[in-house]
């Protein structure tokens, strides 16, 4: 019943205030500025309060000019400092940034491409076509790209995005309208991102990377909602496409690393009553904000740059395996969920300017949101959910009246329920490959340890993720993918 005490774990408590959504009172620790929301299910809530994720929530709500609350996706587990999986705002006017509330990965992302073909099609061309991209598309730690930027090429990546992938040849044009913000944030300046960042950065424009990130061809599984399916470029079952999921690899890690260290240094004694070390920030107004938000985008535009160069990459390969036209390989969608932006949201019946802080979790704006562009002004923007690499992905729409909700906020994928190594101690990378190729999946993979550290086991239940958002109102689903292709670093 809405409004009874559902449990206590950990000394947390928390109340059921709506469907599928549970309220961490403000009474629950001194210094609560807001109270924490967790949108979930009795399942999940308990995977939530056993790890670290609930007291993450309860310590985001106590920083300055936070605005409505702190919230948790359905996906939510423990980070740095913030949540994976949390989302919080804050008022320009008197707020603040906090490195922890991006993450490490800024603007790890996903970008999902749709084709013309069907399963059919590629069958019996699958591992030729899997072993191409591996072969294109550079994976695993520390593998280079073919590409070697100088400062001033990446100073160019760094201002401009997906603007210079298509300037120069590895991007179409079209895609601009396909990327949110355009592939471009704004402010961003490379002369706040370190030099030590840039040596990072040169050699992996075009690259996958590790751990998590991955490159699947999967085949539509199910249509859900045929309308907005079909102006997504999604017409029937078993039509392929592509997800990519990575973002500013070694850049954005140290850019993070950077302002995490120079915030310590320059206000570290002034704000030590933070709850946790990790949520060290910079206020609204002030030098440190300016530079880090500078850099902070400048790192986005190389993560959106690299998802194209990628895309390009996979449409050669799938030209020269499958004899495909380049624009026949078409953009549906690309998005960040580690990042912060400026975004106008209405509170307590007026419109402000907030910081909104999303860490892995999706921007999810439905129709009537500017930033939506012209092709997307009726549906809202597309919303993709990997999962993990045994199971669904999905693509979703954010769903009217979420902007009260959640600031127009969705999960970003199924969640981890497992650490690495844990993982690592539960699965045999043989058995793991084996389970796979019975379900029709072929597995590339840099390195035997990214199988058992991304076994499908490892993950929460995605379909149970994007169950949990939809009832809660986040967002709704429009279309269910499997896989059928892997590629892994």
């Amino acid at each position: 019943m809405t409004g009874a005490p559902v449990g206590k774990m950990r000394d947390i408590k928390f109340t059921r205030i709506a469907d599928y959504t549970y309220e961490i009172a403000r009474n629950q620790e001194e210094g609560m500025n807001v109270p924490g929301i967790l949108f979930s299910d009795p399942e999940m809530l308990d995977h939530i309060l056993a790890d670290q994720s609930a007291q993450q929530v309860i310590n985001v709500s106590k920083l300055p000019g936070i605005v409505r609350a702190s919230y948790a996706m359905p996906d939510v587990h423990s980070g740095y400092g913030f949540p994976i999986g949390g989302v919080a705002a804050f008022n320009y006017d008197d707020g603040i940034i906090s490195p922890g509330g991006v993450g490490y990965d800024i603007n790890c992302g996903v970008s999902f491409l749709v084709t013309d073909l069907s399963y059919d099609d590629i069958k019996h061309r699958k591992r030729e076509l899997v072993d191409e991209i591996f072969k294109t598309v550079p994976s695993g730690l520390g593998h280079r790209s073919e590409l070697s930027l100088d400062n001033s090429q990446m100073n160019e990546v760094m201002t401009e995005g997906i603007n210079w992938a298509i300037d120069q040849g590895m991007g179409i044009s079209s895609d601009r309208d396909h990327t949110e913000e355009g592939g471009k944030l704004m402010p961003a300046d490379p002369s706040n991102v370190s030099n030590s960042a840039k040596q990072r950065g040169k050699n992996q424009l075009g690259t996958l990377g590790a751990g998590n990130h991955f490159l699947e061809i999967q085949r539509i599984d199910q249509i859900i909602d045929k309308d907005t399916a079909e102006k997504f470029g999604i017409t029937k079952r078993d039509q392929i496409g592509i997800m990519i999921h990575t973002g500013s690899r070694g850049l954005g890690h140290q850019v993070a690393s950077d302002y995490i260290d120079l915030i310590n240094r320059k206000y570290g004694q002034d704000e030590s009553g933070i709850p946790d070390r990790q949520l060290i920030y910079a206020r609204t107004g002030t030098d440190m904000f300016d530079r880090y938000f500078a850099a902070m985008n400048a790192a986005a535009n190389f993560g959106f740059c690299n998802r194209e160069i990628i895309s390009a990459m996979v449409r050669k390969a799938f030209s020269k395996i499958m004899g495909t036209e380049e624009d026949e390989i078409r953009l549906v969608y690309s998005i960040a969920h580690n990042i912060a932006k400026v975004e106008e949201h209405v509170v307590d019946g007026k419109s402000i300017k907030l910081i909104v802080h999303r860490k892995g979790a999706t921007r999810a704006f439905p129709p009537g949101r500017k930033e939506n562009g012209h092709l997307f002004a009726e549906t809202g923007h597309p919303v993709l959910i990997p999962g993990d690499m045994g199971t669904a992905s999905y693509i979703m729409v954010g769903k009217e009246g979420n902007m009260d909700r959640s600031f127009s906020s969705s999960c970003h994928g199924a969640g981890r329920m497992m650490s690495r190594k844990r993982s690592s101690d539960t699965f045999i990378a043989s058995a793991v490959q084996q389970n796979m190729e019975s379900r029709d999946i072929y597995l590339r993979t840099a390195s035997r340890k990214a199988i058992v550290e991304e076994a499908p086991g490892s993950y929460k239940n995605v379909d149970m993720v994007v169950s949990v958002t939809e009832a809660a109102g986040l967002a709704k689903a429009v279309a269910r993918m499997i896989p059928t292709g892997v590629v892994k670093g």
